[in-house]
């Protein structure tokens, strides 16, 4: 399994991104796939899982949205009201076979 995430950038306080993680290779279902975010000088952390649960982060809640196109093989955090607080790299993660995607940037900064 591979993971592809892209969407990452930079965007003012209070705007959004939308980021995706396209999965390639043998996977059966990409429901499990989670998003994890580690900002300078902090370890990496939650901030969504997928599958039938959906948990956020405290800290997202009511401004990002995990989604997922089964057709496309893809999972995407929609991301809103970002704040300055929410710039890290974002990963994707696929649990069952402990796979990383390479990482995506975000930046929020006026």
């Amino acid at each position: 399994v591979q993971l592809q995430a892209s969407g990452g950038g930079l965007v003012q306080p209070g705007g959004s991104l939308r980021l995706s993680c396209a999965a390639s290779g043998t996977i059966s279902s990409i429901a499990p796939i989670q998003w994890y975010r580690q900002a300078p000088g902090k370890r990496r952390e939650l901030v969504a899982t997928g599958d039938d649960y959906i948990v956020y982060a405290d800290s997202v809640k009511g401004r990002f949205t995990i989604s997922r196109d089964n057709a496309r093989n893809t999972v995407y955090l929609q991301m809103n009201s970002l704040r300055p607080e929410d710039t890290a790299v974002y990963y994707c993660y696929y649990p069952p076979r402990l796979t990383w995607g390479q990482g995506t940037q975000v930046t929020v900064s006026s």
